[in-house]
């Protein structure tokens, strides 16, 4: 298999990768998007890039460290890019994503998870580890699909009291403002979710808490 973006190298203080990160490109079309991650200046990349009808491409081999998810962190990992495999989907961020692009996806998952062991609560979205900086995939994402699929993490039935500041501390947001962060949950659990922090909000946080390994929690 030939691999044609070059932007990418070892991965650092880690052997393989326990993340999927999920993205979309924000670009107009797919050979756009694939030309920047193709593209030595650009100095981006991803593995994997998918279009609306279900073209799947490998753009940098999976033991590599793609230069996709930026400044960030996921409980703890400060590294993400070390740690993760990118996917992008190509969809300028303003619609749906198209029923052959989400098939695609799930194949390709299916896979990745099955390569390297990766468990549905470490399938995460690009505005998850970088709340300050990413929306991406964004509201239309179905992220209940691939939750049915276990393919993503489902949230369960959380009983505990807590501030919903520590509770997405403990699920493994990183640092930022309050609204930031209360934005970025939302566009992963809850996108129908508007205005202050409210009761909705932290029983899904606490129901995500209940579902996730103990081991992963911060």
């Amino acid at each position: 298999m030939s691999f044609p973006s070059p932007n990418h190298g070892e991965r650092r203080g880690v052997q393989r990768p326990d993340l999927v990160v999920i993205h979309f490109t924000g670009m107009a079309d797919y050979s756009s998007a694939r030309a920047r991650l193709c593209d030595p200046a650009a100095e981006v990349s991803a593995h994997w890039i998918i279009d609306a009808d279900g073209t799947t491409e490998a753009l940098v081999p999976e033991d590599r460290r793609a230069w996709h998810a930026g400044a960030g962190s996921w409980q703890g990992r400060e590294d993400v890019n070390s740690h993760s495999i990118g996917i992008e989907l190509a969809n300028p961020g303003d619609r749906p994503f198209p029923h052959p692009q989400m098939n695609a996806l799930e194949t390709l998952l299916a896979g990745i998870m099955a390569r390297w062991a990766i468990p549905p609560h470490r399938v995460i979205a690009h505005s998850d580890m970088a709340p300050a900086r990413k929306t991406d995939p964004g509201p239309r994402f179905d992220w209940g699909r691939l939750a049915r699929g276990g393919l993503a993490l489902s949230p369960g039935i959380g009983t505990r009291e807590a501030p919903l500041a520590a509770m997405l501390d403990r699920i493994g947001y990183p640092p930022a403002a309050a609204d930031t962060r209360l934005s970025a949950f939302r566009l992963r659990f809850c996108p129908w979710n508007v205005g202050p922090e409210n009761d909705d909000d932290r029983r899904i946080a606490a129901g995500v808490l209940a579902v996730l390994p103990q081991e992963e929690t911060c």
